[in-house]
């Protein structure tokens, strides 16, 4: 199949696709492969409530990985729902093993600025409208409209500085996953020389939600995260 094929299959797909409310709650847990070997589990809970959000996202070793590494980490992202979809106001990563590598963040969107907490330090830099945390951004595709996906450009933070990210759709596809094959949207970001790559897969039958992820880093590696459990109240 064509690029152009894929290309003409994706308009269509989102000319035709209307987004549903965005639910109340989710429930979803992924395996993690590092270059085939799976290495962890996490599992992720989102609540919607009175125009406020919680995602929360814990990540345990896996497979022969759970022999040797104890590491636990828990992500915890909480904001408002606005007209544009989440706006962080808080986010937290937390290693439970070494609580010396705890990152925390805080969203001053009145005075535009993020306040930064890590190795022991404090940092400020400038916060632009639309900023997504390293989890809301997952969780904001269920509140995008499709027209939106086409490019999607946003910045992004990880609680120790803010990149700027800009993604392209790159057609459609069918996805087998463990909970079936899924019709996916394919998106591609669009990187400088020496960024890690990214792409990610979401499902417009299943509000657009994120069904896979791959990251190809510069040494070579490759780590994919593939939806294994999906729930929606």
């Amino acid at each position: 199949m064509t690029f152009r094929t894929l290309l003409v299959l994706a308009c269509a797909a989102l000319a035709t696709t209307a987004h549903a409310a965005p639910p109340a709650t989710v429930k979803a847990s992924y395996d993690v492969y590092r270059d085939g070997l799976h290495i962890a589990v996490v599992q992720e809970s989102f609540e919607n409530s009175g125009g406020k959000y919680q995602i929360v996202s814990e990540s345990n070793p896996a497979g022969l990985l759970a022999l040797f590494v104890r590491t636990k980490v828990k992500v915890e992202s909480s904001g408002a729902i606005t007209s544009a979809g989440l706006r962080p106001e808080q986010l937290h990563y937390g290693r439970l093993d070494d609580p010396g590598k705890n990152v925390s963040a805080v969203f001053d969107w009145q005075a535009g600025q993020l306040h930064m907490t890590f190795d022991g330090r404090n940092e400020t830099a400038p916060l632009a409208a639309g900023t997504q945390d390293r989890i809301s951004v997952m969780y904001q595709f269920m509140f995008l409209a499709p027209e939106q996906l086409k490019p999607l450009a946003f910045q992004m933070t990880n609680g120790k500085k803010i990149e700027s990210y800009r993604y392209q759709l790159n057609g459609s596809e069918q996805l087998d996953t463990p909970l079936g094959r899924l019709n996916t949207l394919h998106l591609v970001k669009q990187r400088e020389p020496g960024e890690n790559g990214t792409e990610i897969w979401i499902a417009p039958e299943r509000h657009f939600f994120p069904v896979k992820l791959l990251i190809l880093e510069n040494d070579g590696s490759k780590f994919e995260q593939v939806i294994t459990q999906l729930e929606f109240n």
